[in-house]
């Protein structure tokens, strides 16, 4: 991993954004895209100076665009933009979503082609640098003549406005520049448009759905491999001459995915001959299930490396002589793949809630009904189930694209907008639905291996489960098993059965994620 990235310069994956993040990487402006960036400033201010009629340098914006502003009081009207345009509600965005615009907004404006100062970015660097991460609503943006709104309130505290994250909390940003004896940036033309143009809230939510559901789907694959050895299926409809026939890449990797968790697993081998035909779907069609999911995952990973590496601002500053009033800001080819992936991770759940209901039954040899010896006085794990179910269902109810609806905005000038922004909040809630059903399934599926026992699983798997029986007892009496399912979801949310996977793997020579591990990796 390098220990430095060059706006503007180096391509941006959506792994490489959250190293930035993380400050496991560097991020910096390099001489050449210095160079670019001066350049392009240097375009508008020819532009200004020579008086042409130039959308967002020397005119109003929106259904505005006729009305010609004067070169001395340009500056203004981009302050104005950043106060006008601060109108979003709700609360704030996370932080790690905050920082990811900053470096997503960085990296499209220093391919030179915005108009924008080297002051402006150094000043936005800054802000990362001492985690002085600005408060951003996180309603507000239709998501289609850029998120307007929220990177509005992204870009107040260079002008001084605005909340900053500062010493655990949200502060004032004129009280935190006093503190700390810096001054405001003084915005000029096209500045204040540049900043708020583009997709960079809408791109960090996809960022962000992107990393959480490979998590998911990489744990799915994980835990529905514990239920199948608790309800004696059969690794054979996994095998690789089945999927070479319907050779869909996602359901290759989780088919291959599967036969490494359950090679040479006891359990597996222990009803060879038992004379079931066959399991049903929720067992039988992981890689189907599973593997459609991954294929709307890869859909959005690859959608988002062409955007992360986009110019999405408007006007296009191509030279003094040449600017192109677009539509780069406009967000539907991101929301259209984030509610695919939304739909996908709401399917991922659906299956894991009918594995959870299968190994309640007690209709699997060896497994009591509701997973517990003494039911009649004990409810076992009936209701957990139930949570489940209405985490499914509400999920369904979350389904509906955002970006099936348009409203116009701007008098009519923006008459077709995109709704993305409601796409990718929307994906990660129904992402955070996805981890407590899988918890659910998890606390289900550990207490099924245990009946199991002595009989060992594969090595990978025995470990996962080792890693939830050091933290949630085997219960043979009710408790109050939401504790038991938040550990189980910190679990989840934490990797710990993703990291715990890929150790055994590494250790024990075990090629886990095949010959596609690359193309399902974040960069």
């Amino acid at each position: 991993m390098p220990n430095f990235f060059d706006f503007g310069q180096d391509s941006l994956s959506a792994g490489l954004a959250l190293d930035i993040s993380a400050k496991s990487i560097v991020g910096r402006l390099n001489s050449e895209a210095r160079d670019r960036i001066n350049a392009s400033k240097a375009n508008v201010e020819k532009i200004v100076q020579s008086n042409k009629t130039v959308y967002g340098v020397n005119t109003g914006f929106g259904p505005l665009c006729t009305t010609l502003i004067s070169e001395e009081e340009t500056q203004k009207l981009q302050d104005n933009i950043l106060r006008s345009h601060s109108v979003g509600v709700g609360e704030p965005v996370p932080l790690d979503v905050a920082r990811l615009m900053l470096i997503l907004k960085l990296q499209s404006l220093s391919y030179g082609y915005s108009g924008i100062s080297i002051t402006v970015l150094e000043r936005i660097l800054w802000h990362l640098e001492n985690d002085l991460i600005p408060l951003v609503p996180i309603q507000g943006s239709v998501g289609a003549s850029g998120d307007l709104a929220p990177l509005a309130h992204l870009f107040l505290p260079l002008i001084g406005l605005g909340k900053v994250w500062h010493k655990g909390q949200y502060e004032e940003t004129g009280k935190v520049f006093q503190e700390l004896g810096v001054e405001p940036v003084q915005l000029g033309p096209k500045e204040g448009l540049a900043l708020i143009n583009g997709t960079q809230f809408i791109a960090a939510y996809g960022i962000k759905a992107l990393e959480r559901l490979q998590n998911c789907l990489d744990t799915a694959d994980i835990i529905g491999a514990m239920s199948l050895e608790g309800a004696l299926g059969s690794a054979s409809p996994f095998e690789e001459a089945l999927h070479n026939l319907r050779a869909y890449k996602g359901t290759q990797y989780v088919a291959h995915r599967l036969r490494v968790l359950l090679d040479k697993s006891q359990m597996v081998e222990s009803h060879a001959d038992c004379g079931r035909v066959q399991d049903p779907y929720s067992i039988r069609c992981m890689p189907q299930v599973h593997g459609a999911s991954r294929n709307a995952w890869l859909n959005l990973k690859e959608l988002l490396s062409v955007e992360l590496n986009s110019v999405t601002d408007n006007p296009i500053i191509l030279s003094d002589d040449n600017t192109i009033s677009g539509g780069n800001f406009h967000g539907q080819p991101l929301a259209l793949p984030l509610d695919y992936n939304t739909l996908a991770a709401a399917e991922v759940g659906n299956i894991s809630d009918r594995r959870t209901y299968l190994l309640l039954e007690g209709n699997v040899e060896g497994l009591p009904k509701l997973l517990m010896k003494n039911t009649g006085i004990n409810s076992g794990f009936m209701i957990p189930q139930y949570t489940s179910a209405a985490l499914v269902s509400e999920n369904k109810s979350l389904c509906f694209p955002a970006s099936a609806d348009s409203i116009p905005t701007s008098l009519g000038q923006e008459d077709h907008v995109s709704m993305g922004s409601i796409s990718g909040r929307k994906a990660n809630q129904v992402i955070s639905n996805l981890e407590n059903i899988l918890a659910v399934e998890l606390v289900c599926a550990a207490q099924a291996f245990d009946y199991r026992k002595p009989m060992k699983s594969g090595k990978i798997l025995d470990a996962c489960h080792e890693v939830v029986r050091s933290q949630i007892d085997h219960a043979e009496e009710d408790r109050v098993f939401a504790k038991d399912i938040a550990i189980a979801a910190e679990i989840i949310r934490n990797k710990q059965l993703v990291d715990t996977s890929m150790e055994v793997a590494q250790k024990e020579n075990i090629n886990l994620n095949g010959s596609q591990d690359e193309l399902f990796g974040l960069y």
